[in-house]
């Protein structure tokens, strides 16, 4: 696939977000979150710059479910429970499709406690639905289900900011404003850096 960077966008060839590669092939990259909430944190990111992983196109989207398993499968085994979300256009602070998976182990009614703004997911296909029909989603998965969240809620950092509180890491959560901080730059190294080791470990076995 053709891979056009767009302006200065982080997830595109030489952004800042493609900075520690953990795996790539012809349409995904993944990657260490550079600012991560946890250790542990990764990005998935395809090469097109879209807007949503709903816009991918059927195959690719097939594609995008296969990495998916394997990412959250290497989650569980070396981490434990995953966490994962992506703000699909809603409360995106970079505006290339990514979907994050985290190490996490907390009750989904932590994550909304409002009923009425969850939607359970039968499948994948839903995701690529939702995103035909309205252009936007909200979406996460926690203990093997997959939601969608009213958007109506949604704002910049929606997940992050939820997720990043709830392991005590809100500190974390505006990774603009980490990015001056000289302490947390060091932890996200150290983090990023026993990641990358613990993948390569994972991925020769």
């Amino acid at each position: 696939m053709m891979q056009k960077s767009i302006g200065n966008c982080a997830h595109c060839p030489g952004g800042i977000g493609l900075e520690y590669p953990l795996y790539d092939d012809d349409l995904f990259w993944v990657v260490c979150d550079v600012h991560p909430i946890v250790r542990g944190h990764i990005l998935m990111i395809p090469k097109e710059h879209i807007p949503a992983m709903g816009s991918l196109s059927a195959a690719a989207f097939q594609r995008y479910a296969d990495i998916y398993q394997k990412i959250k499968f290497f989650i569980n085994a070396v981490y434990g429970e995953a966490g994962i979300f992506e703000h699909g256009v809603t409360g995106q602070t970079v505006f290339h499709a990514h979907t994050h998976f985290l190490p996490f182990n907390h009750g989904t009614d932590e994550i909304i406690s409002d009923n009425n703004a969850l939607h359970k997911l039968s499948g994948f296909s839903d995701i690529r639905k939702e995103f035909a029909k309205k252009g936007k989603y909200l979406f996460f998965e926690n203990n093997n289900q997959m939601w969608l969240v009213d958007t109506n809620v949604g704002s910049p950092r929606f997940f992050r900011d939820i997720f990043a509180g709830l392991l005590g890491a809100a500190e974390r959560a505006d990774w603009k404003k980490a990015d001056g901080n000289n302490e947390l730059i060091e932890q996200f190294n150290h983090d990023i850096s026993v990641l990358r080791k613990d993948w390569h470990r994972y991925s020769k076995k």
